[in-house]
């Protein structure tokens, strides 16, 4: 959950990847289709705190989480909520600003949450919670990119950007060239490429989500393993065609 890019993709459709940046002893199993809060959702679950760093369900929403607000924060031993729990919350709500807006992020560690929703027309959004304030706003339906506080400077981000910007201009945006930016190995730059490896923290995985008329496909690279997996989610019913 620590590098993030989102692209929309022809009338109501999108590519959301995303980089799970974890300590290496820390599972991740494999998408699953689950059923909570009545609502339809599937997720790769983190093995330790249940909840899950990325998600879709039926409520025609996809969340993914990175760690750390707008910067790096101090981590406490530990907080009221895991913020996967959040993600699940947010998945199962019938309005996602009208639930932002009521949820109780009290003693729940400093995130940024990026957001497709197409309940109407597709929408971007991002949230970030830096510990005491909400920071919400509606974002361009434009590609976007974004990399943890908790493990990358403003310099190092300011860096990852420009090799997106780089890649948007040499290569056509669709799920497949987008998997391969997310593969990346910097041979001389573990430290924060896009695949990184610190010893104590390193990519242990890839989610991509797209979405193509009435459904969705997740795709999971899963590091631990060396497993590859494609599931198919079908929506209840089209909005906006």
């Amino acid at each position: 959950m620590c590098t993030v890019t989102l692209i929309p993709k022809g009338k109501c459709g999108f590519v959301l990847t995303s980089n799970r940046d974890e300590a290496p002893n820390r599972i991740s199993l494999a998408p699953e289709v689950h059923s909570i809060m009545n609502t339809k959702m599937i997720f790769p679950k983190d093995q330790v705190a249940g909840g899950s760093w990325i998600g879709a369900s039926e409520k025609h929403r996809v969340l993914c989480i990175l760690n750390g607000g707008f910067d790096y924060h101090e981590r406490r031993a530990e907080y009221r909520l895991s913020r996967g729990i959040v993600v699940r919350d947010l998945l199962a709500c019938q309005n996602i600003v009208k639930a932002i807006e009521a949820y109780d992020l009290d003693d729940v560690e400093p995130f940024t949450l990026v957001i497709a929703d197409w309940n109407n027309d597709l929408k971007f959004f991002e949230l970030v919670w830096d510990g005491k304030s909400k920071h919400f706003k509606n974002l361009p339906l434009e590609p976007q990119i974004w990399s943890s506080s908790t493990l990358y400077t403003q310099a190092m981000k300011h860096e990852r950007k420009q090799w997106f910007d780089d890649f948007k201009e040499k290569t056509s945006l669709n799920a497949e060239n987008l998997l391969s930016f997310h593969e990346t190995t910097e041979i001389n730059n573990t430290d924060y490429g896009v695949i990184m490896d610190r010893g104590y923290v390193k990519t242990t995985s890839i989610t991509q989500v797209e979405k193509i008329d009435n459904e969705l496909v997740m795709r999971f690279n899963n590091f631990h393993d060396k497993s590859k997996q494609a599931l198919i989610f079908k929506l209840p019913h089209v909005i906006n065609g």
